[in-house]
């Protein structure tokens, strides 16, 4: 058995894609031998899982054992992180047993490869955003769907993340209100994307933007957050000339980060868009934040402000038509539970686009593991 696991290993490091394959593979055999209690405790015990290692986030135990790379006695860990002996014994023993961390001897913990992932600020701002914000609305999902008589949700008036949180607001002006958790959500999405590619590592934009004026918008980036997107453009294009200008809530820009030469304007999109003629206006994962009654709106205010040399990069997943990977699909339920929306088919995404007088000129995928495209969309060119 260990050999079989270390040639499984071997080939799992051959590529990002064989070790997602080999994960896969694994998970189904495992899930082909359970019991029916095996499954009961699988699914029944997931929040736990997740509530325990969001205490040990919160205590600093994973940083703690990956800093001292040694086995530690519970009394050690129990006194570092501050935390009364009994309940850090029974917190590492769950812990170790769903290999959060390894068992070394009886109450001696040391950190594996899974505690190592956990004491990173990706994972740890990630796994916080997920326990404290979507977490509720999927305990609240079933209720949600039964109420609303099993048909798939499309509008933001009634959702299960404002069943979850007892709140009138939308999951955007709620963030306002709650600093801790916006601060998380910013915090992952500034750090999930970490060296990964980005859409202008597949778009041709210095030759669509050859010999641009100067006195004319280059870059809009719609719903851009504190300007992370805007400051990748203003990286690798410092020359390029043209605006460059961020756009979100007040909330957002009042924290944008102080990119030289970034225009920070506060804006409603669902409001006209005030910057005309720009050469590109950008959409990072927002279209999938809103219903499509919504989307519509949106769009149609860009493309009333768009020229014929304007183009619209919507950068979401576009879903394959069949093989959906676990990760991808866990975010259109989650999707559904915030917002009442939805990720999309390159078929699903033209036909919206479609709806509102534009065009889908071509798709470039530049995550090919988790379906990260930019789409090019513009004004229907005339015969």
């Amino acid at each position: 058995m260990e050999a079989l696991l270390e040639q499984i290993k071997g080939l799992a490091e051959e590529s990002d894609d064989a070790r997602r394959k080999a994960m896969t593979a694994l998970q189904s055999a495992a899930f082909s031998l359970e019991s029916p209690q095996d499954t009961i405790h699988r699914y029944g015990h997931m929040n736990l899982q997740a509530a325990a290692v969001k205490i040990g986030i919160d205590l600093k135990v994973f940083r703690y054992l990956v800093e001292l790379n040694k086995s530690v006695i519970v009394n050690d860990i129990a006194q570092a992180v501050g935390a009364e002996l009994q309940l850090m014994v029974r917190l590492m023993r769950y812990l170790a047993a769903i290999g959060a961390v390894d068992e070394t001897g009886i109450t001696l913990y040391r950190a594996n490869h899974v505690t190592r992932n956990l004491s990173e600020r990706l994972v740890e701002a990630g796994l916080s955003h997920y326990f404290g914000t979507a977490g509720p609305p999927y305990q609240f999902l079933p209720l949600f769907l039964h109420r609303n008589g099993y048909k798939n949700p499309d509008t933001e008036t009634q959702t299960a993340f404002k069943l979850a949180f007892e709140t009138s607001l939308d999951s955007f002006s709620w963030f306002a209100h709650h600093p801790v958790h916006l601060a998380d959500f910013n915090a992952y999405m500034a750090l999930r994307r970490g060296t990964d590619a980005t859409w202008l590592s597949v778009y041709p934009v210095a030759d669509e933007a050859a010999g641009w004026p100067a006195e004319k918008p280059l870059y809009v980036n719609i719903g851009g957050g504190v300007g992370h997107q805007c400051a990748q453009f203003k990286e690798k294009f410092p020359s390029l000339p043209g605006r460059v200008v961020l756009q979100d809530l007040l909330h957002s820009v009042a924290q944008a980060l102080p990119t030289p030469g970034v225009e920070n304007m506060a804006h409603d999109m669902f409001l006209p868009q005030p910057v005309v003629g720009a050469k590109f206006y950008h959409l990072r994962a927002v279209l999938h934040n809103h219903p499509p009654h919504k989307i519509r709106q949106l769009l149609q205010n860009i493309k009333a402000a768009m020229t014929p040399e304007s183009v619209l990069i919507i950068d979401e997943m576009v879903f394959p038509q069949k093989g959906v990977s676990f990760n991808a699909a866990s975010i259109d339920m989650t999707m559904m539970a915030a917002f009442s929306s939805m990720e999309r088919t390159e078929y699903q995404w033209s036909r919206v686009f479609e709806e509102v007088g534009l065009e889908l000129v071509r798709t470039y995928t530049y995550l090919p593991l988790s379906y990260e495209s930019a789409m090019d969309v513009r004004l229907p060119r005339v015969a």
